[in-house]
């Protein structure tokens, strides 16, 4: 499940495209493409001048000699994956197929010399050309206490649960399912409290989770590596003290918590 530590590692492997020109644009399956699939076209003749993360959103900027050309947007739902020059940059995600299967190529990008495809067995990712960055929220890696104060804000309490705030890309950009589970188990706090009922030292503390699972999880290797993950399962145990976990829907998602310390 690609969130910001694997949109990190797609955007490092893009690295590799910088300065290429484009040659041609192809869209294997047009459900992919937000909007019409022929404004990809735009993209042709411009070479690659930047590759960015937002979120879970990577972006790759585009120029020519004389001006500054359309930004492509890539986001890889759940299943979604990059494959530079034919290596994938993650071989193979937790829930999805490997990266190599042919028939879950969705969009190639080629250029005058190697190409970057889109490979999506699940069809949750989405491309766009010039995407509204402003339609996301601050940054989870580095999130500062006053600013996570503000995104838990609400006008008319009582808020939503806290672990759907915290994976609403409008109000907090990066966070998804496995992350924000390992966050609060982390922390000691429910999925399911409402989100402006946190005390000051509660905000200070979820603060510093956050930030802290994703510079953990960014050095082992993926959101995927979490010391619940093992346990996220209709038998699962919390490792820190044993008892049975609960098992949920929030936000949409399948969440595993503990009772005993996630108040």
């Amino acid at each position: 499940m690609p969130e910001l530590i694997e949109v990190e590692r797609y955007g490092e492997a893009a690295l590799a495209v910088l300065g290429r020109r484009i040659s041609g644009v192809f869209v294997l399956d047009p459900r992919v493409v937000t909007g019409s699939a022929t404004s990809l076209d735009e993209l042709c003749g411009y070479r690659v001048s930047g590759v960015r993360r937002r979120g879970k959103l990577l972006l790759v900027d585009t120029a020519s000699a004389s001006e500054t050309g359309p930004v492509l947007g890539l986001r890889f739902g759940m299943t979604g994956s990059l494959v530079v020059d034919g290596a994938p940059a993650i071989e193979r995600l937790r829930y999805s197929s490997p990266a190599s299967a042919e028939r879950a190529v969705r969009l190639r990008i080629e250029f005058d010399e190697g190409e970057l495809a889109l490979h999506d067995p699940r069809r949750f990712g989405r491309v766009q050309i010039d995407p509204d960055e402003s339609l996301l929220g601050p940054e989870a890696r580095g999130i500062g206490v006053a600013e996570l104060r503000s995104v838990l804000a609400v006008r008319h309490p009582p808020g939503p649960p806290l672990k759907a705030r915290l994976m609403d890309q409008s109000r907090l950009a990066g966070l998804g399912n496995l992350l924000v589970d390992e966050i609060l188990w982390r922390t000691g706090l429910s999925p399911l409290r409402p989100c402006d009922t946190l005390a000051d030292e509660e905000v200070r503390r979820l603060a510093r989770g956050i930030r802290g699972t994703v510079e953990a999880l960014i050095g082992r290797g993926g959101s995927h590596t979490g010391d619940l993950m093992e346990e996220r399962r209709r038998d699962g145990h919390c490792p820190r003290d044993g008892v049975a976990l609960q098992r949920c829907d929030v936000g949409g998602r399948t969440t595993y918590w503990c009772p005993a310390h996630q108040q």
